[in-house]
């Protein structure tokens, strides 16, 4: 049985009902974003550019945040995941982008794989609701 004060957000995509998980868990005061890859939700389409990968994640990440009640600015936590060390500074270089003011705790990992080779970087965060 589901706790009544958690609210699971969706974005829709055929993974999330297929694999079994959440894009996003709100608990308590938190919110909890799944693993995010760099897909077009709407077209089911994943640039080549690990960059233009990360833009689209945070264009996902922006969106569930904003249906939970919080926002970008309300990350506490960051995970990176690359499959190629070459993709560690053009995805740490969006990131500054968005996250230059508000430098949550991060960490960036050089990962063998994600589960489909197009994907070349995941980012998995940790919000709190806005006060």
């Amino acid at each position: 049985m589901l706790d009544p004060k958690r609210r699971l957000i969706s974005t829709g995509s055929p993974f999330e009902l297929a694999f079994g998980y959440s894009r996003a868990v709100v608990d308590g005061d938190l919110v909890f974003v799944s693993g995010t890859t760099g897909y077009d939700y709407v077209t089911m389409t994943m640039p080549e550019d690990p960059a233009e990968q990360a833009r689209n994640i945070f264009r996902t990440l922006d969106a569930v945040l904003t249906e939970a009640g919080s926002a970008l600015s309300n990350v506490v936590r960051a995970q990176y995941f690359v499959t190629d060390r070459s993709y560690c500074e053009p995805v740490l270089t969006v990131c500054g982008e968005i996250f230059g003011q508000v430098r949550p705790a991060a960490g960036i990992y050089v990962v063998s794989g994600l589960l489909k080779p197009e994907m070349k970087v995941e980012i998995e965060i940790t919000a709190r609701l806005r006060s």
